[in-house]
């Protein structure tokens, strides 16, 4: 009996740690997905965050978490050029330069975010969100690698944006 109630149990978590994620629709008014970011974005302009557009936020969502990530950067994992989390999930319009939320540890160790620079050729630039059940008890130092450790278990929904930036003179 102790072993069957054992594999109902594990049976049971199984299925809750399966269920699926839903989608977010993210979206920018300054660029379209696949689509060229603007230079005022990168570190050749204003090196501003571009305003997003959140939309189909779970109900129980507590907070919004923002990874910008770079994986075609020559550093091995890319590099990541925003961490922010704590966000209200009242807030569905990210303003452009969006100082709001908890502004963990860009690629660079700084806090907030970094315009895009790639030293050669077009990158690709990777804007997630997610939808979490909890706001996130995280220090200072948090990074993409901290934030995606403790976010585990926790994403309601995530979605995803893809900007292009190439530099004008390389």
């Amino acid at each position: 009996m102790f072993l069957l109630n054992t594999l109902l149990l594990a049976a049971a978590m199984a299925a809750v740690t399966a269920m699926p994620i839903a989608k977010l629709t993210i979206s920018s008014t300054a660029f379209a997905n696949n689509g060229s970011i603007p230079m005022k974005y990168s570190c050749e302009g204003e090196e501003v965050s571009p305003p997003l557009t959140i939309d189909d936020v779970p109900a129980g969502a507590k907070s919004l978490a923002i990874v910008l990530h770079d994986p075609d950067a020559a550093r091995e994992g890319g590099f990541t050029h925003w961490v922010v989390y704590n966000i209200d999930v009242a807030n569905k319009n990210i303003p452009e330069n969006f100082k709001g939320g908890e502004q963990g540890l860009n690629g660079a160790g700084k806090p907030g975010y970094k315009g895009m620079c790639p030293p050669t050729g077009e990158h690709h630039y990777h804007f997630i969100v997610y939808a979490l059940d909890i706001t996130l008890n995280a220090d200072a130092k948090t990074d993409k690698a901290a934030l995606e450790k403790s976010i585990q278990g926790h994403i309601l929904a995530q979605g995803e944006l893809v900007g292009l930036y190439k530099k004008s003179k390389q």
